[in-house]
């Protein structure tokens, strides 16, 4: 499998890198999380800059995307030529976004009226695009998700596992991360954020 962490300038760390560190757990069977970004750098909203893995159009043909948040999502949500560049397909990938990662997939077309979660900051601007955002951590709607929340990011790499391998393998995953000491409820609390959305298992 292959996922894009989508990557922007001023992205906030959590969101990208819990992602694609627990993601890359299932490395041995053949999956890969690339950080892509419409750049060759990009800069956090706390000044840490890294090298993209993959350029943003890597989202067309990956298996799964999830989109993260950042300071400047405003921007790149109102930048229509930065927008064409970011090929969705529901049909056939797993589409995630966390915080304001969900207000371009509003803008994407791809949450219409629908629930969907963000986090406290960017609610306002959410319901101001048309979306009917709820107060939880997760959801999802077929083969589109949304989660808020910056540690919410487990939940959007659980959810991935879960519908492209199985509950077993998302929980191993979630399992390794987990604080020790607390590793059963630790994936015992994310399994049952994501289970009631896992619905029949993708294939791709």
């Amino acid at each position: 499998m292959q996922i894009a962490v989508l990557t922007f300038d001023g992205y906030n760390e959590l969101d990208s890198f819990v992602a694609a560190a627990i993601l890359n757990r299932m490395h041995g069977a053949g999956w890969k999380a690339h950080i892509a970004s419409p750049t060759p750098l990009v800069t956090s909203m706390n000044g840490v800059t890294v090298e993209r893995q993959k350029p943003l159009e890597f989202a067309r043909e990956a298996d799964a995307v999830i989109i993260g948040s950042g300071i400047r999502t405003r921007e790149i949500a109102a930048d229509p030529a930065l927008l064409a560049r970011i090929e969705l397909d529901p049909e056939r990938q797993l589409i995630g976004a966390q915080c304001s990662g969900t207000l371009l997939l509003a803008e994407l077309g791809l949450i219409g009226d629908l629930p969907a979660c963000t986090d406290l900051t960017t609610k306002p601007w959410v319901i101001e695009a048309g979306v009917n955002v709820i107060d939880a951590p997760f959801v999802a709607h077929g083969n589109v998700a949304t989660a808020g929340g910056c540690l919410a990011s487990q939940y959007l790499a659980a959810w991935v596992i879960a519908r492209l391998a199985g509950e077993r393998e998302a929980e191993d995953a979630l399992h390794y991360v987990a604080p020790v000491g607390e590793k059963d409820v630790h994936v015992d609390r994310a399994m049952a954020a994501v289970r009631p959305f896992l619905g029949a298992a993708v294939t791709v």
